[in-house]
């Protein structure tokens, strides 16, 4: 068998290239979206250390973490075109890395819902977070395995496709996961600005933590004015969801169309479908910090958003 021919970094033109990518990536663009993923993770990270926060250190912590780890490795793929490494690492963690970000939307809905009036809700705070975060690791896992899997074809083209197969189904997976919980989001939304309950509102011993007077009455939302914080947080709520559906539909349509087609060899896409699109979610999440409303003393009564919810 004739050993495959060597790699070149150079295109047909004469151009410098990198064989795996399909081009050549920019290393200012590569640069700045590492300093920017450092910082709006450091703000993150100094954010939950001071609201004590946890759940976000495994979430949006790691997202971050992931999103510099993968774009210092397309920063260095411009420089070193044929270093295979970099180019495996890059693609594997730009690709799982968002899913404990949306894991964090998830769970901060179901807090969130829980200030703002569970009788609009279809699900309890708790089953927000116990269905769709489990729906998240599973496709996290399934990502991970099938990346792994990419990663280790070795050039064996079978080996790569089974693996990009794997990862394709992750993603749709977690594309129709999103997909449900936008549409609770988005109902739950409309009931509670139209004071359209679905069910009878909870009695005030379900909010533990010494909360004597739930929401301003009865109880937290029924037929009462939105507090502007709550109605500022579940907009910014909206707009993260909306960025990264977005980016799962993207993500969906690269791998499907193959690890040659066009969509993932044409840089500008990768830039504004991926990164711009998740670095906006923790920028949003920065400026509209759930700890921030969810943690502080209003006569509300809030579940502590650094606690568990029980429902």
């Amino acid at each position: 068998m004739a050993a495959p021919p060597p790699l070149s970094d150079h295109d047909a033109s004469g151009h410098l290239t990198s064989p795996f990518y399909g081009y050549l990536p920019t290393a200012w663009a590569s640069i700045l979206f590492t300093v920017l993923f450092i910082i709006s993770t450091l703000l993150h990270l100094g954010q939950a250390i001071r609201s004590r926060t946890w759940w976000l250190l495994y979430t949006v912590c790691l997202a971050g973490f992931g999103e510099v780890l993968g774009w210092a490795c397309r920063t260095l793929s411009h420089y070193k075109p044929l270093d295979n490494n970099a180019y495996l690492i890059q693609t594997v963690v730009l690709i799982v890395s968002p899913t404990p970000l949306i894991g964090a939307l998830f769970i901060t809905f179901g807090r969130l819902s829980a200030r703002m009036g569970q009788q609009y809700s279809r699900l309890s705070p708790r089953l927000y977070s116990r269905i769709f975060f489990t729906c998240d690791f599973v496709a996290l896992l399934i990502q991970s395995v099938g990346g792994g899997i990419a990663a280790t074809a070795n050039h064996n083209p079978d080996t790569s496709k089974l693996g990009s197969n794997i990862m394709l189904g992750g993603i749709v997976f977690q594309l129709v996961s999103l997909t449900v919980f936008c549409i609770l989001l988005v109902e739950y939304l409309v009931r509670r600005i139209k004071d359209r309950p679905i069910k009878r509102a909870p009695p005030s011993n379900a909010y533990p933590y010494g909360a004597s007077v739930p929401f301003i009455g009865e109880a937290p939302g029924f037929g009462q004015p939105l507090e502007k914080p709550l109605m500022r947080l579940a907009y910014a709520l909206c707009a993260e969801s909306l960025l990264l559906y977005i980016r799962g539909v993207y993500r969906t349509v690269e791998l499907a169309d193959g690890w040659g087609g066009m969509v993932i060899r044409t840089q500008y896409l990768f830039f504004i479908f991926d990164g711009v699109m998740v670095f906006l979610t923790m920028a949003i999440m920065n400026a509209f910090h759930p700890a921030r409303v969810l943690n502080s003393e209003i006569v509300s009564g809030a579940i502590p958003l650094g606690s568990k919810v029980s429902v």
